[in-house]
C-alpha cells in the first residue's frame, strides 16, 4: 500500500492511531479557542489593546499547551489536528480583526497576512490527511523541505509570532507588510512543491472506481 511504502520504519512513530474526538489535548483546545476569542471580543468592545494582547496570548499559551499534552499522554489524533488548525485560524482571525478595528492603519499589512494564514496556510496545513501520517508535524516523512520551512520548531515560530510580535511592538505597517508578502511567498513556494509532489489517491479509492464504472464505459487513465 502507498502509506507503507511511504512511512516505512516511521509508521509507528507518525501514523495514525485510536481516533476519537475528545481527548485532553482536544479538551485544552476547545478551552482556548472559546476564552481567546471571548477576551478578543471584550478587548474590541472596550477599546482596549492590553485585552486583544491577552487573548492573543491565551491562544499561544493554549496552542503550545494542547500539543504539549498530547504527545507527553500519546493521544495525538489527526481529529485532534484538524481541530487544531481550524482553531487556530479562528482565534488569529479574532485578534487581527480586533487589531485592525483599534489600529485600523495596520490593514494592509494584516490582511496580507490573513490571506497567507486563512487560505494558502489551510490548504497546506490540512494536506496531511492525504497521508497516513497524525498531523502536519509529521510531514517531513513525506516531505522535508516543505515540513522544515513549515512545521519545525523555528517556522512555527516565525509564521505565527513574527508577524503579531513586530506589528505590537513597533506598530510599523510597512514593517509588517514586507514580512506578510515573505511570508506569503514562502507559503507560496511550499505550496507549488507540495503540487509538484501532488496528493495520493488511495489504492481502494482506485478500485472503488473501477467498481462503480458502467460496464462498457471507456477507462480514463
Amino acid at each position: 500500500m502507498w502509506g507503507s511504502a511511504l512511512l516505512g520504519e516511521h509508521t509507528t512513530d507518525v501514523g495514525i492511531g485510536v481516533e476519537r474526538l475528545w481527548t485532553g489535548a482536544t479538551v485544552i483546545t476547545a478551552v482556548r479557542t472559546i476564552a481567546s476569542a471571548v477576551v478578543a471580543a471584550w478587548a474590541v468592545h472596550d477599546r482596549s489593546l492590553t485585552l486583544l494582547v491577552v487573548a492573543l496570548a491565551i491562544y499561544w499559551v493554549g496552542d503550545m499547551a494542547d500539543g504539549a499534552w498530547a504527545r507527553l499522554r500519546s493521544c495525538e489524533t489527526r481529529i485532534g489536528a484538524v481541530l487544531d488548525i481550524f482553531s487556530d485560524r479562528f482565534n488569529a482571525g479574532a485578534f487581527y480583526f480586533g487589531l485592525v478595528w483599534l489600529q485600523p492603519e495596520l490593514a494592509p499589512a494584516v490582511f496580507v497576512y490573513l490571506a497567507e494564514f486563512m487560505v494558502v496556510d489551510s490548504f497546506l496545513s490540512i494536506a496531511f490527511l492525504a497521508w497516513p501520517i497524525r498531523s502536519p508535524n509529521y510531514f517531513n516523512v513525506v516531505d522535508r523541505q516543505i515540513w522544515l520551512w513549515n512545521w519545525s520548531k523555528p517556522a512555527k515560530a516565525v509564521n505565527s509570532a513574527l508577524f503579531a510580535v513586530l506589528l505590537l511592538v513597533t506598530g510599523w505597517m510597512w514593517v509588517g507588510l514586507g514580512i506578510a508578502l515573505a511570508l506569503l511567498a514562502l507559503k507560496s513556494w511550499s505550496l507549488a512543491r507540495l503540487l509538484r509532489i501532488g496528493l495520493p489517491v488511495p489504492a481502494d479509492a482506485d478500485a472503488q472506481t473501477e467498481a462503480d464504472r458502467p460496464p462498457g464505459a471507456p477507462h480514463v487513465a
